[in-house]
Parts: structure tokens; sequence; C-alpha cells
């Protein structure tokens, strides 16, 4: 299974009404973070396992996309963080975490 990356508000919208349906996992990546590139590191490899089906995830690269990173933020009422996962379920925020939290068995323990 494969992340999509998104750039763009509309997109962000899409998937916090999708949220209303299935779950959503988005990490907020820093291109120019090692601590970050850990972080999608932990993601990807979670991925190509046996990643929760009925979920879908999402990359923002929060330098890139700032303005969606900051609405994601807003929308969900969670400070900014990066590297940050959030796992959203019903247009809010069902458990979030960051830094060097963002790792594969955190992600299998909440997500499986």
């Amino acid at each position: 299974m494969n992340w999509r990356e998104i750039t763009t508000l509309e997109e962000w919208e899409d998937i916090l009404a999708k949220s209303s349906e299935r779950g959503q996992v988005i990490l907020k990546h820093s291109t120019t973070c090692p601590v970050s590139a850990n972080a999608l590191h932990e993601y990807e490899d979670y991925l190509k396992g046996a990643p929760n089906q009925e979920v879908d995830f999402t990359l923002v690269k929060v330098i890139e996309s700032r303005p969606v990173s900051n609405k994601i933020a807003e929308d969900l009422s969670v400070k900014h963080e990066s590297p940050q996962i959030i796992y959203v379920k019903d247009k809010a925020k069902y458990w979030t975490a960051s830094h060097w939290s963002v790792t594969k068995a955190h992600m299998a323990a909440v997500l499986d």
C-alpha cells in the first residue's frame, strides 16, 4: 500500500469529508528535518507490511504545502508539529503522535 501526497486545500477538504466514511491517516513531513526523514521511513515500513485496509494514507510536506499543513492544524485543533502523524475519524482527530513517537510499532498498535 502507498501513501498519496496532497498539496491543495481542496484535497484536504476531500480527505476530511472522507473521514466520515473511513479512517484517514496524515503524515506531516518536513523535507529538511532528519527526525522527519526517520518518521517517513517508519511510515513507509508500516505500509510495506499489512497496513489497515480500512484506512487511507496521506503525506503533507509542511514546507512546500504550508497552507494545507496550517489548515489541518486549524480544522483538527491540533498544535502543528513535524513530523506528526494524525489519525482522523468522523472529521476529528482520533490520535496523534509526533517526533520520535512516529514509529511503525506505534502505528500498528493504534491502527491494527
